[in-house]
């Protein structure tokens, strides 16, 4: 049979629009239905610290308290792993997923994965590179604080209280991390306007108490007039002590150790005149994460960010605040 011309214009014009029609329902989310309860997932990043266990069992809770169905991983700090345990969510059917991803690349796979399986994605306390994936867009939003902010607020009370300290060691989260980029941002920003602070070294320490406490070994004897540690959580602040302790200096007296997280533990620090500051950065997310849930089923509009408010404590109200810490 004799194909014309014009009829194979006719046929490249509606598969062009038949593809430009797929593009277009594929760049919607996955839609959540409304029900009486859900199954959804929650991809841990890991479980070696109590801001980890606080989060978990704040959306054990909720899920519990709501009757809801949580299926619930661990990755164990592997990126690799918590990709292929979204797989296994996806495989389980479930309605939604929410998602901490470990690292900003790696799990950008996953989130499409999702996607394209039908199932929303709701990002908590860490985001992922937004050139490669988009709130609104290919994940439903990011629910957390801000960490750029966390950094900048640690570096104000710094340059306002430093008593004439400004040799900082810095220890850096996971490298690769939303938190970890960010907090490392707002710092190095604010202190960029201040030349009388000097950053004499930033290494990673992986949000870990122990590794932080050998990166700082590492960095306090490259760096002996060090008297400033700022550190991205609270486990590798509490590593710090150790580190300054082995090094025959005295925490809080001969080196500031600031922080970000604000765990009961850290907060009885500053009472007790080890740690300087830390900026709160609340792990509580099960309330909010399955409300915005419900709101997105209900077809309300969710903004791409939705950012926990964070309190801020230093020796002036750390032991009214301390009951109230996670």
């Amino acid at each position: 049979m004799r194909i014309s011309r014009r009829n194979l214009m006719i046929s490249a014009a509606a598969a062009s629009a038949a593809s430009a029609f797929a593009r277009a329902a594929f760049a919607e989310l996955p839609p959540l239905a409304k029900k009486d309860t859900y199954k959804v997932g929650f991809a841990q990043t890991e479980s070696n610290n109590p801001w980890r266990l606080a989060q978990t069992k704040s959306m054990q809770d909720e899920a519990a308290a709501r009757g809801w169905q949580l299926v619930y991983t661990d990755a164990a700090g592997s990126a690799a792993k918590q990709v292929a345990d979204v797989n296994s969510m996806i495989a389980q059917g479930v309605d939604l997923i929410f998602l901490a991803p470990r690292e900003e690349k790696p799990l950008i796979p996953a989130i499409m994965a999702a996607k394209g399986a039908g199932i929303p994605v709701i990002l908590l306390d860490r985001n992922v590179d937004q050139s490669l994936a988009q709130a609104g867009v290919d994940y439903v939003t990011f629910i957390g604080s801000d960490f750029i902010e966390e950094g900048r607020r640690v570096a104000e009370w710094m340059v306002t209280n430093a008593g004439g300290k400004s040799k900082i060691l810095q220890l850096e989260g996971t490298t690769g991390s939303s938190p970890a980029n960010d907090r490392k941002k707002g710092f190095d920003d604010y202190i960029a306007a201040h030349p009388e602070f000097v950053l004499l070294a930033s290494q990673t320490g992986d949000f870990a108490r122990d590794k932080g406490r050998q990166v700082a070994e590492t960095l306090l004897q490259a760096h002996p007039d060090a008297d400033i540690i700022y550190a991205h959580n609270d486990e590798m602040a509490i590593g710090a002590i150790s580190a300054v302790e082995a090094a025959g200096k005295v925490a809080g007296q001969d080196v500031m150790i600031l922080s970000i997280d604000g765990g009961k533990e850290i907060v009885q620090l500053i009472i007790d005149g080890k740690v300087a500051a830390v900026c709160e950065c609340s792990p509580l997310f099960g309330p909010k994460a399955f409300d915005t849930a419900v709101a997105y089923a209900n077809g309300e509009e969710i903004p791409p960010k939705l950012i926990n408010p964070d309190r801020f404590f230093d020796a002036s109200n750390a032991a009214e605040m301390l009951a109230t810490a996670y």
